[in-house]
């Protein structure tokens, strides 16, 4: 059965991006993953297709009308209920929630599926919030038009952590965040470029040797680029040899 995510947004053309193109595209036309969309003004009262009017008690902008968003979603719900989902969590996408990581991404990719609902204007009307959301999911600290960006970013996230999406089962699990560190640095041929090498340990053949060379690399770029990462690490438990290794990672850099 394919992961069913199903998304409410004024601009259904901009999913496309996720249904057309790179690993989520794929994943799409494999049936790993399905993508419905649901337009709120499908579900508007009047001839003009209204979705939004002016906020009560004054200020800039429009607010997107709860009973439009509400109508999409309780169609949303009844067809993921149809396909035998029972409770679909509703993420509403916007700065005021939790942040996006990658224990997020995992937990929502070990559900039967998604309701994204995206915002735009000045927001949605709270009570829309209040009667039907469940999450709210931020991607950042920082504003955007509306919520599609941030819901593609969602799904991309999700998506790739469906068995059968990557053509390697093995690279979700080596990458950046997936044990609490970034990830190490990759090369590939030429062997020489612009008088810089490979590393040597790379080219030994040795795979002992290779996978403690990255993971002490995972270590100090994570030290370097993201001790906060590397702090969290600590507090949940780093081992004696991760510990080894960074300290002589420690040593031998040089930082700029």
């Amino acid at each position: 059965m394919p992961y069913e995510c199903d998304v409410v947004t004024l601009f259904p053309e901009m999913f496309d991006a996720i249904t057309q193109y790179g690993v989520t595209g794929r994943a799409s036309r494999n049936s790993i993953f399905r993508l419905k969309i649901w337009n709120p003004r499908d579900f508007s009262d009047n001839s003009h297709r209204t979705v939004d009017d002016s906020p009560y008690g004054g200020g800039p902008g429009m607010v997107m009308m709860a009973g439009p968003l509400e109508e999409a979603i309780i169609s949303a719900r009844k067809r993921q209920q149809m396909l035998g989902i029972e409770k679909t969590e509703v993420i509403y996408l916007t700065p005021q929630g939790r942040r996006l990581d990658h224990c997020e991404a995992k937990r929502l990719s070990l559900s039967p599926g998604i309701i994204l609902l995206c915002g735009r204007y000045e927001g949605i009307d709270e009570r829309v919030i209040h009667r039907q959301v469940d999450t709210e999911v931020s991607i950042g600290d920082y504003v955007l038009s509306g919520g599609e960006l941030a819901a593609m970013v969602v799904i991309d996230s999700v998506v790739r952590l469906i068995p059968g999406t990557l053509g390697d089962p093995e690279s979700a699990t080596q990458e950046s965040f997936v044990n609490g560190l970034l990830d190490y640095p990759h090369y590939t041929r030429p062997e020489q470029y612009c008088e810089s090498s490979v590393p040597d340990v790379l080219l030994s053949g040795n795979h002992a040797l290779i996978q403690r060379w990255r993971l002490q690399q995972a270590l100090g770029k994570t030290w370097l680029k993201r001790p906060d990462l590397l702090k969290l690490k600590e507090k949940n438990g780093i081992t004696e040899e991760e510990k080894t290794l960074l300290e002589e990672f420690k040593k031998n850099c040089k930082i700029k």
